[in-house]
């Protein structure tokens, strides 16, 4: 494990008011207004409004009216100070048997109907999901790009003492929280399935660390495999079939690639120092990893296979993280050098073959970068001034969400 932690970084975090960046042009979003038609004002209307008007923002297609109008959903009459926008969204929550709502999307100038829906969920504490769905529908009817990484779930592990953690199940906004694995230390989850039915995860409470894999649907826990040192899942192929591991038998850290159905194993690397971090790249023949043959953490790219390994990021003395969708590749750099308080780390974009390098923060600790399952939004852990957040950009529209993050956030994924 004293390897792993040269790569492996865990910010203390505090809750935080949630902070909005907005860099493209207004113009080129559809303006939209949110007419609550749920006939109470409660806490539960504000939260879901203000969850609404998230999503939207975020989106990168939409520029939402600040104000929480009211209104009937029954009637199809536009109020005259709503003409000015291109859409009004109405709708209506009701909490009986769960959380209920009514929707209706409206051209604003001629109050013409586009789309009309109920939706139900059994657990009012669910809430965001129900909002994230409504909107993310919207989007769909109207035919802007995908934005269904709204809908997905969060899954991270928190320390809660020492040797000790939870893993936790979240939207992306963190307003829905359950722990799915409590008791001892387990570390590392990630998702094994594109539809997010299970997740991998290690858990030291055995004499070796073992990886598991959980059915958040039914609880079924299946041990996959152990390993002395450190075991880690880092990726999983698109069909699910294989996976990368970090895996340390001989001390030192290499990946490896396991087939799911016959649990067989093949070394892809094979060095005598630090590869961590394994994650695969386009159509998965070949992979990019974090590796110290330079003497400090870098990211280099292998093919599965093959012998030749290649330096992929020629800029900074420690990029200790990495991830990949397509022919994307996503890394944290350090900025900076200071050895007696935080250090800048700042997450960079750029393509496989080593071109168009392009800066997606400028300023603050980022780490954990993640895709999302598309590519097009990136979530990460921003610490900045004292303040620490899980954050996300749109990576066509340049904005970013932050949202408050409690407690120290030990891996993350979604």
């Amino acid at each position: 494990m004293r390897y792993l932690l040269m790569f492996i970084v865990t910010l203390q975090l505090f809750a935080v008011d949630a902070t909005l960046k907005i860099e493209k042009d207004v113009e080129q979003r559809a303006r939209i207004s949110l007419v609550d038609g749920s006939g109470s004002s409660s806490g539960m209307n504000e939260k879901f409004f203000n969850t609404l008007f998230s999503d939207l923002k975020i989106s990168g297609h939409f520029l939402p009216d600040h104000t929480h109008h009211r209104g009937s959903v029954a009637n199809g009459t536009i109020a005259p100070s709503l003409k000015s926008k291109d859409y009004v969204l109405k709708y209506a929550l009701s909490q009986s048997g769960g959380l209920k709502a009514t929707v209706k999307l409206f051209n604003a100038s001629d109050a013409s109907l586009l789309a009309v829906k109920d939706y139900r969920i059994g657990s009012a504490n669910k809430y965001p999901f129900l909002a994230h769905k409504i909107i993310s529908d919207i989007n769909a009817v109207l035919k802007y790009p995908d934005i269904s990484w709204l809908n997905r779930y969060v899954v991270f592990s928190r320390y809660t003492t020492a040797k000790r953690s939870v893993i936790i199940l979240a939207d992306y906004t963190m307003q829905y929280q359950k722990t799915v694995i409590r008791g001892g230390l387990n570390l590392f989850p990630k998702w094994a399935d594109s539809q997010q039915k299970s997740f991998y995860y290690t858990s030291f409470n055995g004499t070796l660390p073992t990886l598991y894999r959980l059915n958040i649907y039914n609880g079924s826990k299946t041990r996959i495999t152990s390993s002395q040192g450190m075991l880690v899942c880092s990726d999983v192929s698109q069909n699910g079939s294989r996976i990368l591991l970090t895996m340390a038998p001989n001390a030192q850290p290499d990946i490896y690639e396991m087939s799911v159905a016959s649990r067989s194993l093949r070394q892809i690397t094979n060095f005598a120092g630090i590869d961590v971090g394994g994650k695969y790249l386009g159509g998965e023949r070949s992979i990019v990893f974090v590796s110290n043959r330079l003497g400090y953490a870098n990211i280099f790219k292998k093919a599965i296979g093959g012998s030749a390994v290649s330096q992929l990021v020629y800029r900074g003395r420690d990029n200790n993280a990495v991830d990949a969708n397509g022919n994307k590749v996503l890394y944290s750099s350090r900025e900076s050098h200071n050895s007696f308080g935080l250090n800048a780390f700042n997450l960079y974009l750029m393509s496989a073959n080593g071109s168009g390098t392009r800066p997606l923060t400028t300023t603050g600790v980022n780490q954990f970068p993640r895709f999302s399952a598309n590519g097009n939004a990136v979530l990460y852990v921003k610490q900045y001034q004292n303040r620490s957040s899980v954050g996300y950009i749109n990576l066509a529209s340049k904005q970013t969400l932050l949202f408050p993050l409690g407690g120290k956030v030990q891996s993350i994924d979604w």
